[in-house]
């Protein structure tokens, strides 16, 4: 792979994050993302341009500095939007198998095109987990909260289940807009059918980028809605839950 492919831009690391794939992890946020969604937390991401450069072989460096500790963890690719830097991921993440280190993606999919399938089929030859954001059930309410259209989002999943790669699918519940029972229910049966389907986790919505808007100018899209206690998105999980067994049985 050509050198240039080897550096990519990186807007932070966590070192020893917890809740992005299984076990502890390193967890590099990816500089650059089309997507707009209403209650993106990391507007400072969005810029390709931002962040700092580094190469697959600095990342993967500092992960052997901390090994020790990600012996039941690994790496995970967040953003951002890491599709964006595709050909950098798919190095680090080549290179990271070549070590023997479990990889994880963190993504939107929203940069799935059916023109490129032999690029992702080689990225998913060396991703061992997919966290998948399915934003929003349906196209309308899909392109109001992200300002882009759903399709790409499914056909990547379905690119996924076609080469057998894990997907554990994220949903933030947001008050208003994506808590609805029918909404959650749709979403459900949306994702039931997918047989590659590792888990779901429901994210509460939360307000702790506000502050980061207004660094950068900007207003923020969702002001005045208040954060989501976690019982009620756990409670969301279990009316998707209801509805992907349900959708299964009628399958």
């Amino acid at each position: 792979m050509a050198k240039e492919k080897r550096t990519g831009r990186i807007h932070s690391v966590e070192s020893f994050g917890t809740v992005d794939g299984p076990g502890v992890r390193m967890v590099i946020f990816f500089q650059g993302c089309p997507m707009r969604c209403l209650y993106c937390h990391n507007p400072d991401s969005w810029e390709i341009q931002g962040g700092i450069e580094m190469t697959v072989e600095e990342l993967l460096n500092q992960f052997e500095r901390n090994r020790t500790f990600y012996r039941n963890g690994g790496i995970t690719a967040s953003g951002g939007e890491p599709l964006v830097q595709m050909e950098f991921l798919t190095a680090l993440f080549e290179e990271a198998k070549s070590r023997e280190i479990h990889t994880c993606l963190d993504t939107s999919g929203i940069l799935y095109k059916k023109e490129r399938n032999d690029e992702f089929e080689r990225l998913f030859s060396v991703t061992d987990l997919v966290l998948l954001d399915i934003k929003h059930s349906g196209i309308e309410g899909h392109k109001e909260l992200t300002g882009w259209e759903q399709p790409p989002v499914l056909a990547f999943a379905n690119a996924l289940e076609r080469t057998g790669t894990p997907m554990i699918v994220r949903h933030v519940v947001v008050p208003g807009i994506t808590d609805g029972e029918e909404e959650l229910r749709e979403v459900g049966r949306l994702i039931g059918r997918f047989y590659n389907l590792a888990g779901l986790e429901t994210l509460p919505y939360h307000t702790m980028g506000v502050n980061k808007y207004k660094t950068l100018g900007r207003n923020y899209p969702l002001e005045g809605i208040p954060d989501m206690k976690p019982e009620k998105a756990k409670a969301a999980k279990e009316i998707i839950l209801e509805a992907i067994r349900e959708s299964r049985r009628n399958f």
